[in-house]
C-alpha cells in the first residue's frame, strides 16, 4: 500500500468523497472510513502510512472521542484533526485533552488544510 497523506473518517459520504477528490487535486493520498470502527481497523492495519487524520465527531457508530481515544493507543504520533459541523467548546475542549492536533468547524478550507498537511510534514522531518 502506497503512503496516504490524509485518512477521512466521516460518515458524510459525499462530503468525505469530495474532500478526498480535492485533496487529490493537489497531489495528495487519501483514504476514506465512513465509520469510527471502520477507520480504527484501517489505523491498526496502516497507522505507519498516514500523515494526517480528519476525523468527525458524530459517526453512526462510536462518537469521535472515542475513536480519537482509539487511534492515540495505536499511535500517539499521528496527528488528528477534529472536523465537525456541531461540535461544541466542551467537546473542543475534551479534543484537545485527548491529544487532537486541531478541532475545525466544517466547511473545511482545502487550502488551509493543504498548509496544515505541509506543517506536519515540515515538523516531523
Amino acid at each position: 500500500m502506497k503512503h496516504t497523506d490524509i485518512l477521512i473518517i466521516d460518515d458524510e459520504k459525499k462530503f468525505a468523497a469530495m474532500l478526498a477528490k480535492r485533496i487529490g487535486l493537489r497531489g495528495c493520498h487519501s483514504e476514506v472510513c465512513n465509520d469510527g470502527r471502520t477507520g480504527l481497523k484501517w489505523i491498526k492495519e496502516y497507522s505507519d502510512s498516514v500523515t494526517l487524520i480528519l476525523l468527525d465527531l458524530k459517526l453512526p457508530d462510536i462518537y469521535g472521542t472515542k475513536v480519537l481515544t482509539g487511534i492515540k493507543e495505536i499511535n500517539p504520533a499521528i496527528p488528528v484533526i477534529i472536523l465537525t459541523g456541531h461540535g461544541t467548546e466542551k467537546d473542543r475542549q475534551q479534543c484537545e485533552q485527548l491529544g487532537a492536533y486541531m478541532f475545525i468547524h466544517k466547511p473545511l478550507e482545502i487550502d488551509r488544510l493543504m498548509i496544515i498537511l505541509e506543517q506536519i510534514r515540515e515538523t516531523s522531518k
